[in-house]
């Protein structure tokens, strides 16, 4: 060994050093490395450090107080498994113990870190706020839907369906649709009567559907929405004009209606606020103003349409006695007439020079044979003929007293 290495080694520890500084000091002292003097303190330093200072240098272990032994053996126990530790206990036996479940993450204890932890909560709780926020807002504007009993439900006073959308192949296939399907699957929609009203709530559309849940005895399936007046009535002309089976004349006492119980000022108005044309509010408004007779001269009211309305009015205008009797004539042709017919003998008179349509003829029967017809010339007479058996010559007083009740009653009807 050189005396350059022999000078730089000490000699002895000094008293004050512990113990265990030897075995700390042979351990960092390297014989034959060339750095190896920096591990080692100058042994003036050594002398002067107390046993305190000897362990915060590092060069001995600390000796943990109970306390913080305690700390430790739980901040080992709390330890996160890693990945090793999980697969094996994920492919352990069946009958080994499960595996400890994950402890909470211990409570910060600074300041910076409690602060941390209280923002990240708040931005998850924002993230959850937002997400359901988005949810919300895809069912705004919608409205729920409860199953009324039928009986609480009436007419308002602006409704526009005829009592002859209530018979018929048609409504008869609706009701047998809501019986299979134990229900109305398309909701009317209703709102709140007024306190004091004859029924709970009133129908802004569906009254078909209403009807055949009311006879079926089923409830029905309903959307109730706080509707003014003007809302009603402009919800309940759209959805039903939308659909075939709503008639111009429906329209047309529906629109009469309004502008006599001053819900519109005019029919200018009322075609903006409903969206159709004027002209077409019109029309429907002149079919509403026929007398009743020509209105019964058809089958159903229904059968009105929009394209009649002005070669009706015109001879109503020309001649209201001349239309009201071909009305009743009209009518006289029994069940199955069909709507173009019932037209024909309206208007057969069209202002002089006018040419006149002969309708078909009606036959009576019994039993399976003709008791009795109806036949009309050119110039529109009517002649009336019976089967030999059926008026005997002691029954003609009493056919002659009816055929006079018959002209009493039309002669009233056209005055």
């Amino acid at each position: 060994m050189s005396s350059r290495s022999r000078s730089r080694r000490p000699r002895s520890l000094p008293a004050q050093a512990p113990s265990s500084v030897l075995s700390t000091t042979s351990a960092l002292r390297p014989s034959k490395q060339r750095h190896s003097n920096a591990l080692v303190m100058p042994m003036r330093a050594w002398s002067t450090m107390s046993s305190s200072r000897w362990q915060a240098s590092g060069l001995i272990p600390r000796t943990l107080s109970p306390r913080s032994s305690k700390r430790r053996a739980e901040s080992m126990s709390q330890k996160k498994p890693n990945l090793r530790d999980r697969a094996l206990a994920a492919i352990g036996p069946a009958g080994s113990a499960p595996a400890p479940a994950p402890v909470a993450a211990p409570t910060p204890r600074t300041g910076p870190g409690a602060l941390m932890v209280h923002l990240a909560r708040e931005s998850d709780a924002q993230r959850e706020n937002d997400r359901l926020r988005d949810e919300l807002n895809q069912w705004e504007g919608a409205k729920a839907t409860r199953l009324l009993d039928p009986k609480l439900v009436g007419w308002s006073t602006w409704a526009n369906r005829d009592q002859a959308n209530f018979t018929g192949a048609d409504f008869l296939e609706l009701k047998q649709e809501i019986a299979s399907a134990g229900g109305n699957v398309q909701p009317i929609k209703v709102r709140v009567n007024k306190p004091g009203g004859e029924y709970e709530f009133e129908i802004v559309f569906g009254h078909r559907r209403h009807r055949a849940c009311l006879e079926l005895g089923l409830p029905v399936l309903a959307v109730i929405d706080n509707l003014g007046e003007v809302d009603l009535f402009v919800q309940m002309d759209r959805e039903n004009r939308s659909r075939k089976n709503l008639s111009a004349w429906e329209q047309g006492m529906m629109y009469q209606r309004a502008l006599e119980k001053g819900l519109f000022p005019s029919s200018r108005k009322l075609a903006e606020q409903v969206g159709v044309d004027l002209g077409q509010v019109g029309k429907a408004i002149s079919l509403a103003k026929l007398p009743r007779e020509v209105v019964d001269a058809f089958a159903s009211p229904l059968d009105l349409q929009f394209r009649w309305a002005k070669p009706l009015a015109d001879s109503l205008e020309r001649d209201l006695s001349g239309l009201v009797a071909r009305a009743n004539m009209a009518k006289a042709l029994g069940a199955n007439r069909s709507a173009k017919d019932v037209l024909e003998m309206l208007l057969a008179a069209e202002g002089e020079g006018g040419r006149t349509v002969q309708p078909p003829p009606i036959v009576i029967q019994r039993n399976g044979k003709e008791a009795a017809s109806i036949t009309f010339d050119g110039k529109g007479r009517a002649t009336v003929s019976f089967a030999a058996t059926v008026v005997g010559p002691d029954q003609l007083k009493a056919l002659s007293e009816l055929v006079d009740a018959f002209i009493a009653n039309t002669t009233k009807a056209t005055k």
